[in-house]
């Protein structure tokens, strides 16, 4: 089983969005757990503490929308190993 993230330690760098809007996949999930907003699937990278107390750099994948926030943060894979 992977590691789940348990924090991001650094500022996520080189953020881009993927998707947005429509394109964004699980929308109708998002928006009946969060709330309806303007969703954005993002990706970037950060620095991130995992379950097992590891420190990695690692390529983040994760939805947001204004006034929502950051949701289903997820590890895509790891970078410098």
């Amino acid at each position: 089983m992977p590691f789940q993230i348990r924090e991001i330690l650094s500022e996520i760098r080189n953020k881009e969005v993927i998707a947005k809007g429509g394109s964004v996949k699980i929308r109708r999930r998002l928006e009946k757990f969060y709330g309806h907003g303007n969703w954005k699937k993002m990706k970037g990278i950060a620095k991130v503490r995992l379950s097992d107390s590891s420190v990695k750099l690692a390529e983040i994948h994760w939805f947001e929308a204004h006034g929502i926030g950051k949701k289903n943060i997820k590890v895509k894979y790891y970078l410098g190993e």
